[in-house]
C-alpha cells in the first residue's frame, strides 16, 4: 500500500469528494521519520477541540500523544516512533463544548481488537504475497455478463463450527469452504458483511469498522488467504457491503468528533429507527471520500472482486420505511434523496474506472428506473440488481398448494413482463430463511416426499429462469430449521438421511448442468436468449420455454408444479428432429418417482404453441426437466446434423410412445425433527388403461373412417369411364386402397393430428 504525504492536492480531493483511496492518508501507517520507525496516525475531526492517541503504549493517557492540524484545518495527525504492529489504540477526542474525551475506534484502521473489546490495531497492509495473478489476468478478458454467476452466500460465523462450536477460521474456511464451494459447482462466494461489527447478531449489517475485516475469523492477511485460496481454485468473491447506515455504538462513527460528523445534521434525515442505526450524510463530501474509498479498498487490498450493496432503496428514498411527518421533501417536492442519488452516480463511476470488470450489485427492492444501467445512459450506474419482485412472486407460489396454483398462474409468469428491464440476479438469500419465514423446503407444501420433489422442480425453474443466481447457504441440502446464526447448519442431514444426500447430489448436478450450458447464461438479459413455448397453461400448472445461446443452440425446460403426471403431453419445438431428455429432477438418484423420457423424442409436423412442429414427452408429477436437440432432420438435399457423437442412422419421426407413469418415492428414513414419510403411488410401466367409454369412442371412430373409405370407393367405381376399362382399374385401385389403408391401421399407430392426404385423380 502506498503512504500519501498529505500533500495539499490529495487532501483537496478528499474535501472534494474525490479522493479514491483515502485510507492511504488517513489511518494509522507504520513508516519512518528522521531515521526512527513507528506510526503515523491522521484523522479527520475538523469539529474537535483537541485529539490525542491513547493506547497501551502510553497507559491510555490523553495527555501523553496529543495530535495537531495540518494546513487545511480539519485533519490531526501525529508520528509516535516505537509502537509496532498489533498494538491497540484510540483517538481520544474533546468536542467544543468541553467535557470528558470521547473515545472512538479509527475510522480508517485495518484491524481491531476481538469483540466484545472495541479498539483498533496497528496492521501492516504491506506483508501479504498474493498468488492469483492467472484469475486476475483471466477477469480482465471476460466480461461477467455472458459468463455463469451461480453464487453461494454464506454467513463465515455460522456455515460450519468445530464439533465443539468454536466457529471455523479464516484459513479454516480457505480449506474447508473453497473446496466445497468447488465440488459443488458454484461459480462464486457472497460472504455476508466482513466489516468489523460489534454484535455479532446484527451480521455483519451494524458496522464500527469499515475498513477492517472482523478479528473474530483471524488477522487481515487470514481473509486475504482466503481470498487467494478462492481465486486460485477459480471462484470469485462478492462481498455484501453497507454504506446506507452504521451503528449507533459509542466506538463508532456517531457524533465522531462531538457533532454530527458522517451522520447529517438533520436528525429525521440522520436517524434510522427502523433499524435502530444512523444513515450517513451523502451531502458531505468528505463522506462520500470515506465510503469510495473504502469501495476501492476492498477490492485494492482483498482483491475482492463485486461489492452487494445494501438496503439501496433505504438510500434513494427519503421516505423509506417512515411514516408521514416522519421525512421532509427534497427541494423538488420529491421523496428521492438528491444527495444519495449523487453520491451513488459518483461511487459507480470511480469504481468502474479503477475495476472495470467490478460487480456492483445493487439489493433495490423497489421500481425505481435503470438501476443497472450507466450513469451515462441515465441510470444509477450499477451492473447487476437483485430481483426481489421475482423473488417474492415465486416464493408466494410455490409456497401454496398445488390444487391452488391454477389461480395464482401469473405469480410465476409475470417475472418475464420486466425481465430484462435491468441486468438481474435471481437470489435466493438469507433474508428468506429467517424471522419466521420458513427454511426454503419448508415453504414447499405437501409431505415429505412433496417438500423435496416440489424444491427441486422449484431450483430447476430457476436455474433455466433468466438472471444469475444467488443461493444461501443450506438451501441446497434442504435444511428444514430457519437459519441460526450462532451455530452451525445442519450438516448431519446429509450425512445421515438419505433424502437430504439426495437433494445435495440434486444441487451439484444441477449447478454442474448450468455452468456448462452456455444457454442459460450467455444471453441473459434480452430477449434473444428466451422464448416462451406455453405459459397460459394455468389448469394444469405447467409452464415450458426455450434458453438460447448467441450461435443459437437452445435447451428446452419444462415444469410441472402438480403432483400428476402428464402423459403424452404435447409441446411445440423450434427445429424438426430427434429431442433427448438431459436432466430430469424426478429421477430416482435425486430421490425422485424416477418418471424418465429415457427415449429419443421425435418431432413431429403437428403444429402446436404456435409453432409448426411438435414433440410429445410425459412430465413427471413436481418436476422441471430440460431437453435438447439431439439430431436435426435435415432439410431437403442437405446432409443431416448430429448433435451427438452417435454415428447410427436415427428412424422416421413417428408419434412418440408415453413414457411410464409415476414411479413411487422410495421410503426415506426422515430426520427427527421432520414429520411424515408419505408413500408415493405404486409404479406402472406401458400405456395408461383406457376406460370403457374411450375404449367404446375409438371403436366407433374406426368404423366410421372405414365405411367412409368405402363409401369413396364405391362412388368411383360408378363413375362413368373415360375409355374402357378405366372404372374396373379404378375399382380395384379403391378397394386395395382401403384394404391397405385397414392393413396399416393395425400395423402402425395412428398419426394424431395430421390430415389425410389426398389422392391424385
Amino acid at each position: 500500500m502506498n503512504l500519501s504525504q498529505l500533500t495539499e492536492y490529495d487532501t483537496f480531493l478528499f474535501h472534494q469528494g474525490t479522493n479514491c483511496r483515502a485510507y492511504e492518508m488517513l489511518g494509522a501507517h507504520l513508516t519512518e521519520e528522521n531515521g526512527e520507525k513507528g506510526v503515523r496516525f491522521t484523522v479527520w475531526a475538523p469539529n474537535a477541540k483537541e485529539v490525542s492517541v491513547v493506547g497501551e503504549f502510553n497507559h491510555w493517557d490523553t495527555r501523553v500523544n496529543k495530535m495537531s492540524k495540518i494546513d487545511d484545518g480539519e485533519i490531526w495527525k501525529i508520528f509516535i516512533p516505537g509502537i509496532k504492529e498489533g498494538d491497540v489504540y484510540k483517538y481520544a477526542i474533546m468536542p467544543q463544548h468541553g467535557g470528558p474525551h470521547i473515545m472512538k475506534a479509527d475510522p480508517y484502521g485495518y484491524h481491531a481488537e476481538v469483540a466484545p473489546a472495541t479498539a483498533s490495531r496497528v496492521y501492516d497492509m504491506n506483508h501479504y504475497e498474493w498468488q492469483d495473478a492467472e484469475w486476475q489476468e483471466k477477469k480482465k478478458r471476460t466480461q461477467s455478463y455472458g459468463q455463469p454467476m451461480l453464487t453461494y452466500e454464506v454467513h463465515l460465523g455460522s456455515w460450519r463450527r468445530t464439533p465443539e462450536g468454536n466457529q471455523l477460521s479464516y484459513r479454516d474456511m480457505a480449506e474447508q469452504l473453497v473446496n466445497y464451494v468447488k465440488e459443488m459447482n458454484y461459480t462464486h462466494i457472497e460472504f455476508m458483511p466482513l466489516c468489523e461489527h460489534p454484535y455479532e447478531g446484527s451480521w455483519g449489517y451494524q458496522a464500527t469498522g469499515y475498513y477492517a475485516a472482523t478479528s473474530r475469523f483471524g488477522a487481515p492477511d487470514d481473509l486475504r488467504y482466503l481470498i487467494d485460496k478462492a481465486h486460485q481454485a477459480g471462484i470469485g468473491i462478492i462481498m455484501d457491503w453497507v454504506p446506507g447506515h452504521f451503528c449507533k455504538d459509542d466506538p463508532g462513527l456517531r457524533d465522531f468528533d462531538g457533532r454530527n460528523l458522517y451522520e447529517s445534521d438533520n436528525p429525521q434525515r440522520a436517524d434510522n429507527a427502523g433499524w435502530g442505526t444512523t444513515n450517513f450524510d451523502y451531502g458531505r463530501t468528505e463522506v462520500q471520500s470515506f465510503l469510495i474509498s473504502n469501495a476501492i479498498f476492498w477490492m485494492d487490498q482483498y482483491h475482492i472482486d463485486g461489492l452487494r450493496i445494501d438496503a439501496v432503496a433505504n438510500m434513494l428514498y427519503l421516505d423509506y420505511g417512515r411514516q408521514s411527518g416522519e421525512w421532509q421533501a427534497n427541494k423538488y417536492g420529491g421523496n428521492g434523496n438528491l444527495e444519495a442519488i449523487d453520491f451513488l452516480h459518483k461511487l459507480n463511476e470511480a469504481v468502474f474506472r479503477e475495476y472495470p470488470q467490478a460487480l456492483m450489485i445493487a439489493e433495490e427492492s423497489t421500481s425505481w428506473p435503470n438501476i443497472s444501467k450507466p450513469v451515462y445512459m441515465g441510470g444509477m450506474g450499477f451492473n447487476y440488481k437483485w430481483n426481489m419482485g421475482w423473488m417474492n412472486d415465486t416464493l408466494s407460489y410455490f409456497s401454496l398448494d398445488p390444487i391452488y396454483r391454477k389461480w395464482h398462474h401469473d405469480k410465476i409468469t409475470f417475472s418475464m413482463m420486466y425481465a430484462f428491464s435491468e441486468n438481474f440476479v435471481l437470489p435466493l438469500s438469507h433474508d428468506e430463511v429467517v424471522h419466521g419465514k420458513c427454511s426454503l423446503i419448508n415453504k414447499m407444501p405437501g409431505d415429505y416426499w412433496q417438500k423435496f420433489a416440489g424444491l427441486r422442480a422449484f431450483f430447476g425453474y430457476w436455474m433455466a429462469h433468466p438472471g444469475k443466481k444467488l443461493l444461501f447457504q443450506g438451501g441446497e441440502f434442504g435444511q428444514f430449521v430457519e437459519w441460526k446464526w450462532d451455530t452451525s447448519l445442519d450438516w448431519h442431514l446429509p450425512e445421515k438421511y438419505e433424502m437430504h444426500t439426495k437433494m445435495l447430489e440434486f444441487s451439484k448436478n444441477l449447478n454442474k448442468f448450468y455452468v456448462e450450458h452456455k444457454e442459460f447464461w450467455q444471453v441473459d438479459f434480452d430477449w434473444g436468449g428466451f422464448e416462451w413455448i406455453d405459459c397460459d397453461n394455468a389448469d394444469d400448472s405447467m409452464l415450458s420455454f426455450i434458453r438460447r445461446a448467441d450461435d443459437g443452440e437452445f435447451v428446452i425446460a419444462i415444469c410441472n408444479f402438480t403432483p400428476a403426471v402428464r402423459h403424452g403431453a404435447r409441446f411445440g419445438v423450434p427445429k424438426a428432429g430427434i429431442y433427448e431428455e438431459v436432466f430430469n429432477s424426478d429421477a430416482a438418484e435425486f430421490g425422485g418417482s424416477n418418471v424418465l423420457n429415457e427415449n429419443d423424442i421425435p418431432s413431429q409436423e403437428v403444429p402446436w404453441n404456435n409453432k409448426a412442429r411438435s414433440i410429445q414427452v410425459t412430465v413427471p408429477p413436481l418436476a422441471t426437466i430440460y431437453l435438447r436437440l439431439k439430431k436435426e432432420r435435415p432439410i431437403k438435399g442437405q446432409p443431416e446434423i448430429d448433435n451427438t457423437n452417435e454415428a447410427a442412422a436415427e428412424a422416421e419421426a413417428v408419434e412418440a410412445e408415453p413414457a411410464v407413469e409415476a414411479a413411487p418415492a422410495p421410503e426415506a428414513e426422515a430426520a427427527p425433527a421432520e414429520e411424515i414419510v408419505a408413500e408415493a403411488p405404486k409404479k406402472r410401466r406401458g400405456r395408461p388403461k383406457m376406460t370403457a367409454e374411450e375404449k367404446a369412442a375409438a371403436a366407433e371412430k374406426r368404423a366410421q373412417k372405414k365405411a367412409e373409405k368405402e363409401a369413396a370407393a364405391k362412388a368411383e367405381a360408378e363413375k362413368p369411364a373415360a375409355k374402357k376399362g378405366t372404372a374396373k382399374r379404378r375399382t380395384r385401385k379403391a378397394a386395395a386402397s382401403t384394404e391397405t389403408a385397414e392393413a396399416d391401421a393395425e400395423a402402425k399407430p395412428k398419426r394424431r393430428g395430421r390430415p389425410p392426404k389426398k389422392k391424385a385423380e
